[in-house]
């Protein structure tokens, strides 16, 4: 009995790295002055998961590294952003799963956050398949758009108006769109 008992406690700790778990956040700098983070990583999936609950500007964020698109479905606008991962400014999955570790509990401080800009194409997505099953299922029924990233440099003189998603003061997503109905 207690072979039993050593060896199914050995066996979960060989199993659960491949497991996802949660790392909440709570983020009492934020615009609304309060909300929450939540990350998910599950490196079986080779997915991170992100939700930001902050009343109507809630919004959820899952990073596919297999597929290396990104989504972020953004509840008061109803709708599904889908674009293509920038290796080179959003962390390996690896390297999320240790900067969530170093900021939890952490406010603000630090350095900057690295920032993306994207702009929103109008046209709906019609055939989500394309972005993987793991997008295509948090998308899945909402008005869905494709965002291609704007160059650094001329992201301060961008003029449309823009969704921002902060992920852990570690990188902020901009979604700006040519019409209401799109950002």
């Amino acid at each position: 009995m207690k072979f039993t008992m050593v060896l199914v406690g050995l066996l979960g700790l060989l199993v659960a790295p491949g497991f996802a778990y949660n790392i909440n956040i709570n983020d009492n700098g934020n615009v609304a002055g309060s909300g929450q983070q939540s990350v998910s990583i599950n490196n079986q999936h080779n997915v991170a998961n992100v939700d930001n609950n902050n009343g109507w500007d809630s919004w959820n964020s899952i990073w596919d590294y297999g597929s290396s698109f990104a989504a972020t479905r953004l509840f008061a606008k109803k709708s599904c952003i889908v674009h293509k991962m920038n290796k080179d400014v959003m962390p390996s999955l690896q390297d999320l799963e240790a900067l969530v570790k170093e900021q939890k509990g952490k406010g603000p401080e630090g350095a900057s956050p690295k920032e993306l800009m994207f702009s929103i194409n109008p046209t709906r997505v019609e055939d989500l398949s394309t972005f993987g099953t793991k997008i295509a299922g948090m998308c899945r029924g909402i008005p869905t758009y494709v965002a291609e990233e704007i160059p650094g440099p001329s992201q301060p003189f961008y003029s449309r108006k823009c969704y921002s998603a902060n992920i852990l003061w570690i990188i902020q997503l901009s979604f700006c769109g040519t019409s209401e109905e799109t950002y």
